[in-house]
């Protein structure tokens, strides 16, 4: 029997899952390890400890089965890091991660020189520290001799397929979250690396997803207890992976993360460049086609909030409970309105000093329209951004995995405000390295293209539009909008 093993490198830790060729996951192990985060935005990882992962949870994972039956390993890792490595592969200072934003001054640089709009129409993305290649220009500003020694910038899986195989490559989907890559011909772009005054030499190789990097080497292979001569597929960045392990691989299927973080994605042939740069793009693990985005701080972050805030952890199943009470707060919560910006917001606002608000509160509200509030508010978040694509394509379903998708209230109040069917699938949480699983299986030939997924992934429940709560939804939105922007100065004030 052929296998594939998925490695996915998160931020806490490494989820490693190996699944048969037939789409069935045999076995998964986690490896956690630690953030450093220090000077109050600053957030490093030790790429020793993401090695570590990869070689204790393999080992675990091939411990009852034949390493010959390995068909491929490949990977989806944390996107938008910057981990500078020498000419010998050794790592010269520990990774700056994506949560990582001391790099505010170079961004102002930047924007000295180019305007966000042609940034924007370059890479798919607006000016922002966040990215990799404003990172990389902290470490040349800052750190020099750190610059002088690198010979390649690297993100997390790719540091990961250098140790296996010995090759300095990314994918797409990660130099896209390096924003020096120009997302309308797939390569770096010698403009902005200019502009970041960056030497195009210190960036690795773009291939696409699915190629072979190479094979695993004798060192690796004593490390991992891997076969030598396996072969190691590039694979992508986890919000790529995820896409794809939801079903989004082919034009306007589009996705819903309900997690920490939430976000709507769609694949597309080309960019979705909005007019007011709402949204966002990254190239997707599907070669040569792009993953237009708009990501929310705080969705099923919100909703978590406002659970372990308003009802005590000793109550019982306190989700079960929640589902049970909705019953009992009408649809719109009794005029409540909330607006989820709990950490600021990027998509659709793009306002780091956004709050968190309940708008609209009285005597007459409880617990559970509190609750109502906030699952109402990230949808209407949602529909903004939803919006974007819908004016572009078709959409008529949100394939929706995460933490939150568990609450059947919450994909029923979505369908209703985004007059959009909610598609449960099967797995929830496996999307990520189910995406990295068959993008293994298609680079080494097992299957014919990314129209696999459905042997990995099947809708187990739909939730359809209601018509009335629909129209109802139409008239508050309007509101919801109008709470954001007349509170928008009043949040930069309390800054």
């Amino acid at each position: 029997m052929n296998y594939l093993i998925a490695h996915d490198l998160g931020t806490s830790g490494n989820k490693a899952t190996l699944y048969s060729a037939d789409g069935r996951i045999i076995n998964s192990r986690v490896y956690s390890y630690d953030v450093q985060i220090t000077n109050g935005t600053w957030a490093e990882q030790d790429p020793e400890d993401w090695w570590r992962a990869v070689c204790e949870t393999t080992k675990e994972l091939i411990a009852e089965i034949d390493p010959k039956d390995i068909a491929a390993v490949s990977f989806s890792g944390q996107m938008m890091g910057c981990l500078c490595v020498d000419a010998n592969g050794n790592p010269l200072r520990n990774s700056i991660i994506w949560a990582d934003l001391r790099s505010e001054k170079e961004e102002q640089f930047v924007r000295s020189q180019i305007a966000e709009r042609d940034f924007y129409r370059i890479t798919g993305h607006r000016i922002s520290p966040a990215y990799s290649g404003f990172k990389f220009l902290w470490l040349k500003n800052n750190e020099p001799e750190i610059y002088a020694k690198t010979f390649k910038t690297l993100n997390a899986k790719d540091f990961i397929i250098l140790r296996l195989t010995g090759a300095y490559v990314t994918d797409f989907s990660d130099a896209s979250s390096t924003c020096l890559m120009d997302l309308n011909e797939f390569c770096w772009s010698n403009e902005l690396l200019e502009i970041f005054g960056l030497s195009p030499d210190k960036m690795p190789e773009i291939k696409r997803s699915i190629d072979i990097a190479g094979t695993v080497t004798a060192e690796a292979a004593r490390a991992t207890g891997l076969l030598e001569g396996t072969p190691v597929v590039i694979g992508g960045g986890d919000g790529a992976c995820a896409a794809a392990g939801t079903g989004c691989v082919k034009e306007g299927v589009a996705n819903c993360v309900l997690g920490t973080s939430s976000w709507i994605s769609i694949t597309s042939q080309k960019p979705i460049f909005d007019e007011g740069m709402t949204t966002f793009n990254f190239a997707h693990i599907l070669p040569y086609q792009v993953m237009p985005t708009g990501t929310m701080q705080t969705g099923g972050g919100a909703l978590s909030w406002a659970v372990n805030t308003l009802y005590e952890s000793g109550d019982g199943p306190t989700y079960q409970r929640i589902q049970k009470e909705l019953a009992d707060s009408p649809i719109g919560a009794k005029g409540l309105f909330f607006l989820p910006y709990l950490i600021g917001e990027r998509s659709p606002r793009w306002d780091t000093n956004a709050k968190g608000t309940f708008a609209g509160l009285t005597m007459e509200h409880k617990k559970i329209d509190m609750i109502r509030a906030v699952m109402e508010g990230v949808a209407f978040n949602f529909d903004v951004i939803l919006k974007v694509f819908k004016s572009r394509m078709q959409i008529d379903e949100l394939v929706t995995i995460g933490g939150g998708a568990r609450t059947d209230a919450w994909l029923q109040i979505l369908a209703d405000v985004l007059n959009t069917t909610m598609v449960k699938p099967n797995y929830l949480e496996e999307a990520t390295s189910m995406g990295a699983a068959i993008t293994g299986g298609v680079g080494v030939g097992i299957f014919e293209d990314f129209n696999v997924i459905s042997k990995f992934l099947r809708p187990e429940e739909k939730f359809t539009p209601n018509a009335e709560n629909a129209a109802f939804y139409e008239t508050r939105k309007p509101i919801f909008d109008d709470c954001y922007f007349a509170l928008k100065d009043v949040f930069a004030k309390m800054r």
